[in-house]
C-alpha cells in the first residue's frame, strides 16, 4: 500500500478545508482557474472518447421540472469511460476495489512529467526511466507516495475521438503512456501511490498486453486516466485531491479530481 508518511495529517486537512472552502463558494468550483486551485476532470458527455467503439456513456431523461416537477436523468456508463480511476482490481485478481482504497491515498502530492513535445511527433513515445531521471535533476526528488501524472498534450484532441484514441488504418491505438520501467522505477525507487495520464490509458496505445497497469494495479497501486488541464498545473508541489465514486465492487470509476498548491 502507499507510504502515508509524505501527507501528513495536518496538509491533508488543510487541502481538504481549502477545497471545502471553494465548493461553498459562490462561483462554481469549475469556474475558478486562478492559481491556486484546478479541476482536471472532464465533463462526461455522450460524446466522450471511449477506449473501444461502442463503450461511449449513454443517457436520457427520466423526469423534467416541467412535467413532474423535478428533474432527473438516467445514464448508462462502464466503470473506465471519462476522467475515472483504475483500482488494483482493475487487472490483477483479489486485487483492492473502488470502496477499498482508503481516503489518505485519494490526496496526494502531485508531480507533471512533461513530455508534450516529444508527443507531437511520435504518438507512441513512453514515459522513460531518463524522462525521470531528467525530471529530478530539474524539479529535486520525486517524493515517496506521490501521484505521478503524465502530460502529453494530447488533451488537445479530445474533440475528435479517432485523434484522441489515435486510431490507425487498420483499427490500431496510438497514444503515450508511462513505460513499463518507468512504472517500477518508480514503485521501488520512490514508492509511488498512484500513475496519472491525459490519454485514455497509464499504458500507450500501442500496447497490447498492458504489462504498466499489471506492474502497477500488481504493487496495490491505482491508476487515473483522462486527466484534464495538466498544463497548469507546477510541475511541483501540488496536491491532487481524487473524489473516486465508490461503486461496489467496483474495478475503479468515474472521479472528481481537483488539485491545489
Amino acid at each position: 500500500m502507499c507510504t502515508q508518511h509524505t501527507v501528513t495529517r495536518r496538509a491533508a486537512l488543510a487541502g481538504v478545508a481549502a477545497l471545502a472552502g471553494v465548493a461553498m463558494a459562490a462561483e462554481p468550483a469549475a469556474a475558478r482557474t486562478g492559481r491556486g486551485l484546478r479541476d482536471l476532470t472532464y465533463p462526461l458527455s455522450e460524446t466522450f472518447p471511449a477506449f473501444s467503439p461502442g463503450e461511449e456513456a449513454f443517457r436520457r431523461t427520466v423526469t423534467t421540472v416541467e412535467d413532474d416537477g423535478y428533474y432527473m436523468q438516467e445514464w448508462r456508463i462502464i466503470e473506465h469511460i471519462g476522467t475515472h480511476v483504475d483500482a488494483p482490481g482493475h487487472f490483477t485478481a483479489g486485487g483492492r476495489l473502488a470502496t477499498e482504497l482508503r481516503p489518505d491515498e485519494l490526496i496526494r502530492p502531485a508531480v507533471v512529467v512533461d513530455i508534450a513535445r516529444r508527443a507531437a511527433h511520435d504518438p507512441d513515445t513512453e514515459v522513460t526511466v531518463d524522462d525521470l531521471l531528467a525530471f529530478e535533476r530539474r524539479h529535486g526528488r520525486i517524493p515517496d507516495g506521490a501521484a505521478v501524472l503524465m502530460y502529453s498534450g494530447w488533451g488537445s484532441r479530445i474533440g475528435d475521438a479517432d485523434a484522441y484514441r489515435g486510431t490507425d488504418a487498420a483499427g490500431g491505438l496510438h497514444f503515450p503512456g508511462f513505460g513499463t520501467d518507468a512504472c517500477e522505477w518508480l514503485l521501488r525507487r520512490r514508492k509511488i501511490c498512484s500513475l496519472g495520464v491525459d490519454t485514455l490509458s497509464i499504458d500507450p496505445g500501442i500496447s497490447e498486453t498492458f504489462d504498466t497497469h499489471l506492474t502497477l494495479t500488481g504493487a496495490d497501486r491505482y491508476g487515473l486516466e483522462n486527466l484534464a488541464g495538466l498544463d497548469r498545473l507546477p510541475r511541483t508541489g501540488a496536491t491532487i485531491f481524487v473524489g473516486l465514486i465508490p461503486y461496489e465492487g467496483g474495478s475503479g470509476g468515474q472521479a472528481r479530481v481537483l488539485a491545489t498548491w
